[in-house]
């Protein structure tokens, strides 16, 4: 499933909640009104709802006086801060190099895409061909990979470019090394051929 960031958000839903907190800050500002503070509001945007609890105090109040573990409170494991030092260090083109390659006519590469089958239905990049992360992740996809390349270099790319520089670090644990195309299939739409479609 994509982050937030690659997925997007749909943007009236914070548009409405950062109204809320506006609202709030100002009450607070002018010590006037009555506040959401011990109140839990819950919007529901589907029913255009607005539900209300209320929050007890915790009796026993923890005293802070240092810092948490960041890595530890937020369940980050050694396995994923050695994946992403491992896919800082996958080399990147630009969409401007991918677009230069392209029209130069080499054809000692093949362009992979890694997002999801209804994403390439939306937008692609011409030439790409598709193996979904997930099949990556669960190892079939390594093997088609190699299949593909037959010798020729890889370049992979996502809608951002974080989805394709993570398969290019599980490809690279099997032997297949790769360069990442930076910024993605929005990068080469804002940057390089507009009629493909943002999402």
């Amino acid at each position: 499933m994509p982050s937030c960031a690659e997925g997007g958000v749909l943007g009236i839903l914070p548009g409405i909640i950062g109204v809320i907190q506006a609202t709030e800050t100002v009450k607070i500002i002018l010590g006037n009104g009555t506040t959401l503070s011990g109140r839990l509001l819950l919007y529901d945007a589907l029913n255009m709802t607005f539900r209300e609890l209320k929050l007890r105090p915790n009796p026993v109040r923890p005293v802070i006086d240092k810092l948490i573990d960041y890595e530890q409170f937020c369940g980050i494991p050694q396995a994923k801060a050695a994946e992403a030092e491992q896919q800082s260090e996958i080399q990147e083109m630009t969409v401007q190099d991918l677009k230069h390659l392209l029209d130069s006519g080499a054809d000692d590469f093949v362009l992979l895409d890694v997002r999801n089958p209804h994403e390439y239905e939306i937008a692609s990049i011409p030439g790409s061909v598709l193996v979904p992360l997930p099949e990556i992740e669960n190892g079939g996809g390594v093997e088609k990979v190699r299949d593909l390349l037959n010798g020729h270099q890889l370049i992979a790319h996502c809608k951002m470019g974080s989805r394709s520089a993570k398969a290019l670090g599980i490809l690279k644990q099997s032997g297949i090394e790769g360069t990442n195309v930076k910024g993605g299939i929005q990068a080469w739409s804002r940057e390089v051929d507009p009629s493909v479609p943002e999402y």
